[in-house]
């Protein structure tokens, strides 16, 4: 009769017991690393291509990563309203700029100008961009037919979406070795 002493076991279902929290852990920092990495690549871009800023557009990035059962969730957004003009334009100009749209997103843009005032701004417009000012009943107003689409959100998120899954499984590799141990 040959006799087997398992050495270990104990400590082998424990760590079982641990993987899937420690999994979901990870991959969720690692979701926070990479949304984190997105929105570097966004502020990159934004500052390259912004000559007149309060920064704002870069301060107003938010995100979030939940575990919600056996799902990790993250979301990824710019809480500034001026965010989703610059990413997709404006009026006419915007509608027939090139962009790339989320699947599944159809905009609708306004097709004819409009005025908003001089005083609304803290930038001289005409000088800065050419729009033209117009004079009614001693206000003064700027005409626009919109602006073109100057994405930064979705060049990160095409970027990242290549990197991500490398991110994600550095971070779970790191986590499972740190948590449950070689």
């Amino acid at each position: 009769m040959i006799n087997v002493e398992l050495k270990g076991l104990d400590e082998l279902k424990t760590k079982l017991k641990k993987l899937p929290s420690v999994v979901a852990s990870a991959t969720a920092n690692g979701q926070e690393t990479a949304i984190e990495q997105a929105e570097a690549y966004a502020v990159d871009e934004l500052q390259s291509s912004i000559k007149y800023s309060t920064g704002e557009l870069a301060r107003s990035f938010k995100h979030e990563v939940k575990i919600d059962n056996d799902e990790v969730i993250g979301r990824w957004w710019n809480s500034s309203m001026v965010a989703v003009f610059r990413e997709f334009g404006t009026g006419l100009v915007g509608e027939m700029s090139d962009k790339q749209l989320p699947q599944g997103v159809a905009i609708t843009y306004r097709q004819t100008p409009w005025f908003f005032p001089v005083d609304s701004v803290d930038l001289d417009l005409t000088k800065i961009y050419g729009i033209p000012k117009i004079k009614i009943n001693d206000k003064y107003f700027y005409r626009t037919a919109g602006q073109p689409a100057r994405q930064f959100m979705t060049p990160a998120a095409n970027r990242i979406e290549k990197e991500a899954p490398e991110i994600i499984k550095n971070s779970v590799d790191q986590e499972l070795r740190d948590k449950l141990g070689d």
